[in-house]
């Protein structure tokens, strides 16, 4: 099985491409940083950069893609606060446009697997059930995301290729912070078994890192 993890340079990212080669799976990461082992230069807001990720899959099959590179610029800020323009422009670049663009330019190469699938990192702040102010952008561009997430495993129901979307707890990393609930170890792990249990039968689904599913 051959797995592609966008933002794998930290955070539960790295801890997940960490797990799937203890599990001797070739692993795949991205980073806007320079490349390295096992590590491609991707930046999910440039349309060259993921032109040549697309060129760099070449003609080899892709069995998962996971969308998790993202940003939190807006965390702890309120209406009336500095919330530039650009702020929200570019957290929407990153997290909703770069997931789906990201899509597209994998495409192709998951197009080539028997079973391919599609995990994109959501979070229940883009939830109306979690809907606790603050944080607008990020909430906002999270509700996005799970939408699209929604709308690809409907249009993508014919190709046989199973999307979900996944709330990956709060996490103990530099964007989640010291508070958080859930270590990446056990994010990651747990995120993984819903992974290898996407199929089409489950296509569509959204959930927490527990196995909880998520209202709206």
């Amino acid at each position: 099985m051959t797995v592609l993890i966008t933002g794998a340079n930290r955070g539960i990212g790295a801890e997940m491409m960490h797990q799937y080669q203890a599990r001797n799976q070739r692993v795949i990461g991205t980073t806007r940083g320079a490349e390295g082992r096992d590590m491609l230069s991707v930046d999910v807001t440039s349309d060259t950069s993921l032109q040549d990720l697309s060129q760099s899959l070449g003609t080899q099959a892709l069995d998962l893609l996971i969308c998790n590179a993202g940003v939190y610029q807006d965390k702890g800020r309120y209406i009336g606060d500095d919330l530039p323009s650009d702020i929200w422009a570019q957290t929407f670049a990153a997290n909703v446009t770069g997931a789906y663009k990201t899509i597209e330019a994998c495409l192709p190469a998951l197009r080539r697997s028997d079973k391919a699938r599609i995990a994109i990192i959501g979070s229940q702040m883009g939830t109306r059930d979690k809907a606790q102010g603050g944080s607008y952008i990020y909430r906002a561009s999270k509700a996005a995301v799970i939408n699209l997430a929604f709308n690809l495993a409907h249009d993508l129901r014919e190709e046989g290729i199973a999307v979900g979307v996944y709330h990956p707890g709060w996490v103990q990393t530099d964007m989640g912070g010291e508070a958080g609930h859930v270590t990446p170890e056990a994010s990651a792990s747990q995120l993984i078994g819903h992974f290898d249990r996407l199929d089409m039968s489950r296509s569509g689904e959204f959930l927490a890192f527990d196995g909880a599913p998520h209202a709206l």
